[in-house]
């Protein structure tokens, strides 16, 4: 049994547009690390967090990475086992990328390696839930389940939790712009409607088949006609700098398709290539510095693994 590990967990874009709350994919970069010890002291120890800006708790109890240890503890019959964990972010919070998705990830995992891997991938999506649950209020897991299991993810069923990994175009490549405004995750969910008509209902349905029937396929063409959200985005972009002039920037340099990274405020383009994705990235950059906003930008291609043990 190992006494202590290090471990990276991705970054994940949610909802891919038309897929609110069922759709998600990994990334490689941002994301965030984690380093656990086994101690003699029983309890789970938070003993210090770089790169939030003094944004997250540390208390043991409030932060997601060490409460969801606890519960882990306790699910393996373990709840006395000692513990010390320090969280790297290496992400911005209040992305729109899985951050607190990430932490929570990465601590889930290394602990579950510290113990020797009882639990499946699969078997950590409800605790990393529980994560997100206590980070925004809701439990969902486009986010979560990407980041522990790589790839495309497709959520069929919350109850029961019925978790699909997808196929997807080896070449495909994400690019992703942050605009550094502050959109929080509850209040960009507040702003949802609560009930919808049910053409749109329709409308949504086919471009969900139509986005996993071309990821099947590697249809392209079928992928960027499906990548549209008549239900969540025209509501989440109003919080978005200049929104339609990014997505129109995005298309016009080659994009597949274009929308909003989780519940924003990063946007991603889906491309067929490196090349093109930093382009776009560098377009979308050089707008958002006309208006006078600062922005962060990663080009990735789809994270296959989930987290990684670095040492």
């Amino acid at each position: 049994m190992k006494k202590s590990i290090r471990v990276f967990a991705p970054a994940t874009v949610a909802n891919v547009v038309c897929g609110y709350d069922v759709l998600g994919f990994a990334v490689n970069e941002p994301g965030d690390e984690v380093i656990m010890r086994l101690t003699d002291k029983p309890g789970v120890s938070l003993l210090k967090i770089t790169g939030d800006e003094g944004r997250l708790p540390l208390d043991p109890e409030k932060n997601t990475v060490s409460a969801i240890a606890k519960q882990y503890l306790e699910h393996i019959g373990q709840p006395d086992a000692g513990i010390e964990i320090e969280l790297y972010k290496k992400m911005p919070i209040g992305s729109g990328l899985g951050s607190s998705s990430a932490s929570t990830v990465a601590g889930l995992y290394a602990i579950n390696a510290l113990f020797d891997n009882p639990l499946s991938s699969k078997d950590l999506v409800p605790f990393a839930m529980k994560g997100e649950e206590l980070a925004c209020g809701y439990g969902h897991a486009d986010n979560v389940a990407p980041a522990l299991l790589g790839g495309f993810v497709l959520i069929r069923s919350y109850s029961p939790l019925d978790i699909i990994s997808l196929p997807f175009p080896a070449d495909l490549h994400a690019a992703i712009v942050y605009p550094e405004v502050d959109v929080p995750t509850k209040d960009a969910r507040q702003m949802i409607r609560s009930k919808v008509f049910l053409k749109d209902a329709v409308t949504q349905w086919g471009n969900v088949g139509g986005l996993i029937s071309g990821l099947f396929m590697s249809d392209y063409g079928l992928i960027g006609r499906s990548m549209t959200d008549i239900l969540v985005e025209p509501t989440r972009s109003i919080l978005i700098p200049d929104f339609d002039k990014l997505r129109v920037l995005a298309m016009e340099a080659g994009a597949i398709g274009f929308g909003i990274s989780g519940s924003g405020p990063s946007v991603f383009a889906l491309t067929r290539d490196a090349e093109t994705a930093k382009n776009i990235t560098n377009k979308l950059q050089a707008h958002l510095n006309k208006i006078a906003i600062n922005s962060l930008a990663f080009v990735s291609d789809v994270n296959k693994k989930g987290p990684i043990i670095l040492d």
